[in-house]
C-alpha cells in the first residue's frame, strides 16, 4: 500500500477519498485553489497544497500544477475522484511518466472508452448488445442522414465525446434531420472541442441501469449488481438505486457478464461503471451505452449493498493486489437509495444558486449516509460543480430505503445556500417511484407538480414576527434553568414593559404594525402585526392569532392559527432564513419606496437582472446601441451552466452596468432596455 496519496479534487469526493485514506493509514495530500483555502477537503487532509487560483482551468485542471503539487508533497500515488481530470487519457499518462501510480484503469482504456463510436465497435467485438446505429467515426452529414433514415425515427444525435447529455438532439421528424444535425455539432463543438457525432435508435420510456464492475491488474474481473440511474433532470441523474426492481436474477447474471466482458475488451482495471440503455417493456433487450472508466457519484449505493469499499479496492488495485473474491462470493443484501443535493433553485427553473452556509444539519446514524464537502461557514461560489453533497439511505428492502431517505432529507438543512432537497424528498414520494415504474423521462413529465413554487403564510408570519421582536427592547437573558431555549441557550423573551411594539395606544385599539417582507422569486409580501410576537395577531389575508413560542440561534417554533410549525432558523445580514423538511426561504426586509423610486427612474423600461449569482462571461451590446426583440444582450455563467440574457422588447441599451469577467449576484440589474417608442 502507499505511504502517501494526492486527491486531484476537491469538495464532496476530496472528503469521500481521503476518509478511506484515513482508514487505511495512508497519508493523505489535498489541493486546493484560492477559492477552497479554507474547504472541508482542506481541512480534513493530512498536509494541503495550494495550486493556483480559483479558476478551475487555472488550479483543478491543470496537470502541471497537480503534478508539481504531487512531487512537493512526496505522493507517490494520485487519485482523481470524479470530474475535472478523472477520465483524462493525457492526464492518467502524465502521472504514469512522472513515476507517479495514477489511481484508475491505464491511459489507453480512458482513452478507448471515452470514444463513443469506438468503444461500441470494441464492446461488439466481445459480444456485449448495442444500440442500433450509425458505425465508423468522422461520418459527414450526409452519410449520418442516410443512418439515420434506415434505422427510422425516432433517433438520438450524440456527440463522441463528452457526456452529460451535452449535444444530444432527439429527432422525431426526419425532415428536420439537417438542421439537428447541425445544431448538435455546434453543441459539440462547443463544449468538448469535437463535432464528431453518431446516430442511435431511440427507445421510448427507457431505464437507465449500470453495471459497477472492479478489476484487477491480474485478470480478475467481477461485477458487483447494477444501480437505477432512471431518475434524471436534463440528463443528469438526481437519484439513483441498488439493486433495479426491474432485473430478475437472470437478466442481472447476464448483464453483469456482458459489463464484464466490457472490462475485458479495452483491458480495464480498477471499478468502472457500464452503462446500459434498456426498454422497460422488455429488460432482457438490453444495450451497451457508454462506460465510465472512473469511480462514480453514486458507487456509495454499491457499498451498502455489498459491504466493499470501492475506494478501498481502487488503492489496493492499483497498489497490485489481487481481488480476493470471485463472482460467486459477492451478494446482495438489502437496498439503497442515494439522493443528490445540489445549490441550485428549483422555485427558479433550477437555477444555480450560491451563498453562505449558516445553518447545517447533515443526516447521519443507522441506516443513513451523507456524504459531503459542506461545514458551517462555507461559501459556495459559481465555479464548481453544483452538487454539494449526497444522502443515502439503507434498508432491508426499498420501501424501508425509501422511507428512510425521505425522513433524511426531511431534516437536511443547508440555510444560507438554496438546495434542491425538498424537491427531490416530494420526487421520492410520487407514485411512480413508489411502485418502481421509473423511466428516463419521469421527472420532466411530473417536474411541475414537484416544485413548491409557493410560500407558505407560517414563514411569512415568521418573519414578521422575527422583525416585530426586533423592534421592542429586551431584558438579560433569564438564568432559570426552566426557560433556557431547546438548545440550550438562553430564550428569547418577547417583553415590551414600554409597549413600543406592541401598537398600544391611549383610549383605542392597538395600531397595526406593517412588516414589508419578500423571499427573492416572489413578489414582495405586507404582513400586519398587532401586539408582542408572543402573543399577536398576524394579518396576511384575515387576522390570524400567533405566536412565537421559541427561537434559537438555529431553530424556530411558530404557533399560528392553532397549529404549531416548526423551522431550522438562521439570521442573514438581510434578513432570516427559514427552513422546513428540505426546503428554505429566505425572507428579506422589503422597502416599497424604494423600490417605486427604482421603478419610477426604470419607468417604461425593462431592468434586466441576473438570475443567479455567477460571472459574466461575455458582453454584446453597448450603452446606446438599438436592440431588436430576442436579442442576445448578456452572458451569465454560474457552475458549468450557460443563461443568456435577451432583450424584452426592441429598444435602446439605456444602462448597461456589467463588463466581461464581472462577477454578480442574484437579481442584480445588469442592463436596461427602453422600448423604442419611448427612446
Amino acid at each position: 500500500m502507499f505511504d502517501t496519496v494526492l486527491v486531484a479534487n476537491r469538495g464532496e469526493i476530496a472528503v469521500r477519498v481521503i476518509r478511506t485514506l484515513r482508514e487505511l493509514g495512508v497519508r493523505s495530500v489535498a489541493v486546493f485553489s484560492d477559492a477552497d483555502a479554507d474547504a472541508r477537503h482542506v481541512r480534513e487532509a493530512d498536509t494541503a497544497v495550494r495550486i493556483g487560483p480559483a479558476a478551475a482551468s487555472e488550479s483543478y485542471l491543470s496537470v502541471d500544477r497537480l503534478l508539481d503539487a504531487a512531487r512537493r508533497s512526496g505522493a507517490q500515488a494520485v487519485h482523481p475522484g470524479y470530474g475535472f481530470l478523472a477520465e483524462n487519457a493525457a492526464f492518467a499518462q502524465a502521472c504514469a511518466d512522472a513515476g507517479l501510480v495514477f489511481i484508475g484503469p491505464p491511459a489507453a482504456a480512458i482513452d478507448l472508452m471515452g470514444d463513443k463510436i469506438r468503444a461500441k465497435e470494441t464492446v461488439a467485438a466481445y459480444g456485449v448488445p448495442v444500440v442500433p446505429g450509425s458505425s465508423g467515426s468522422g461520418l459527414s452529414d450526409a452519410q449520418l442522414a442516410a443512418a439515420a433514415r434506415e434505422i427510422g425515427a425516432p433517433v438520438l444525435l450524440k456527440p463522441s465525446a463528452g457526456g452529460g447529455g451535452k449535444g444530444m438532439r432527439l429527432v422525431r421528424d426526419l425532415a428536420l434531420l439537417d438542421d439537428e444535425i447541425a445544431a448538435a455539432r455546434r453543441e459539440a463543438r462547443a463544449s468538448f472541442g469535437d463535432d464528431t457525432l453518431l446516430v442511435e435508435r431511440w427507445i421510448d420510456r427507457p431505464r437507465h441501469i449500470e453495471i459497477q464492475v472492479l478489476a484487477d491488474g491480474h485478470g480478475n474481473v467481477v461485477h458487483l449488481g447494477e444501480r437505477e440511474c432512471s431518475l434524471q433532470r436534463r440528463h443528469q441523474k438526481i437519484i439513483e438505486e441498488a439493486p433495479s426492481v426491474l432485473l430478475d436474477d437472470g437478466t442481472r447474471a447476464a448483464m453483469g457478464e456482458a459489463a464484464v466482458q466490457a472490462a475485458r475488451s479495452c483491458g480495464y482495471a480498477g471499478a468502472g461503471t457500464v452503462e446500459f440503455i434498456v426498454p422497460g417493456n422488455d429488460p432482457s433487450s438490453y444495450y451497451f451505452m457508454e462506460m465510465n472508466t472512473r469511480l462514480q457519484v453514486e458507487h456509495p449505493v454499491t457499498e451498502l449493498i455489498t459491504g466493499i469499499d470501492l475506494v478501498e479496492w481502487q488503492l489496493r488495485v492499483a497498489a497490485g493486489e489481487q481481488l480476493p473474491f470471485s463472482q460467486g462470493d459477492i451478494r446482495l443484501t438489502g437496498h439503497a437509495v442515494e439522493a443528490r443535493i445540489c445549490a441550485e433553485d428549483p422555485s427558479r427553473g433550477f437555477l444555480p444558486s450560491g451563498g453562505t452556509v449558516l445553518s447545517l444539519n447533515e443526516p447521519s446514524g443507522s441506516g443513513v449516509r451523507t456524504d459531503s464537502g459542506l461545514s458551517l461557514g462555507t461559501e459556495v461560489g459559481s465555479l464548481y460543480d453544483p452538487m454539494l453533497s449526497k444522502v443515502i439511505a439503507y434498508g432491508p428492502d426499498r420501501a424501508a430505503a425509501l422511507r428512510g431517505l425521505r425522513s433524511a432529507l426531511a431534516s437536511t438543512v443547508t440555510l444560507g445556500v438554496p438546495t434542491n432537497a425538498g424537491f427531490l424528498r416530494r420526487l421520492l414520494a410520487h407514485p411512480d417511484v413508489v411502485s418502481g415504474d421509473l423511466d428516463t423521462g419521469l421527472v420532466e413529465r411530473e417536474v411541475d407538480g414537484l416544485v413548491d413554487a409557493s410560500v407558505p403564510d407560517e414563514v411569512y408570519a415568521a418573519a414578521a414576527l422575527l422583525a416585530q421582536a426586533d423592534l421592542s427592547p429586551r431584558p438579560a437573558p433569564s438564568r432559570n434553568p426552566a426557560e433556557l431555549g431547546t438548545a440550550g441557550t438562553p430564550a428569547r423573551e418577547w417583553v415590551d414593559p414600554f409597549g413600543a411594539a406592541s401598537g398600544w395606544r391611549l383610549g383605542g385599539t392597538p395600531a397595526w404594525t406593517v412588516h414589508h417582507v419578500r423571499v427573492p422569486g416572489h413578489d414582495p409580501v405586507t404582513v400586519r402585526v398587532r401586539g408582542l410576537a408572543d402573543d399577536a395577531v398576524v394579518q396576511l389575508t384575515t387576522p390570524t392569532r400567533a405566536r412565537l413560542v421559541t427561537v434559537t440561534p438555529t431553530h424556530l417554533t411558530l404557533e399560528l392559527d392553532g397549529i404549531t410549525h416548526k423551522f431550522s432558523h438562521a439570521t442573514s445580514p438581510d434578513g432570516h432564513w427559514l427552513g422546513r423538511d428540505g426546503d428554505a426561504w429566505h425572507v428579506q426586509s422589503h422597502d416599497p419606496v424604494a423600490a417605486n423610486l427604482t421603478g419610477a427612474a426604470h419607468a417604461g423600461a425593462d431592468a434586466l437582472t441576473a438570475p443567479m449569482p455567477g460571472t459574466v462571461t461575455v458582453v454584446k451590446v453597448t450603452v446606446g446601441e438599438e436592440v431588436a426583440a430576442g436579442q442576445s444582450l448578456l452572458v451569465v455563467e454560474a457552475m458549468k451552466m450557460e443563461h443568456v440574457i435577451s432583450a424584452p422588447h426592441a429598444g435602446t441599451v439605456t444602462e448597461l452596468d456589467v463588463t466581461p469577467g464581472a462577477t454578480v449576484a442574484m437579481d442584480q440589474v445588469l442592463a436596461v432596455v427602453t422600448p423604442q417608442e419611448e427612446s
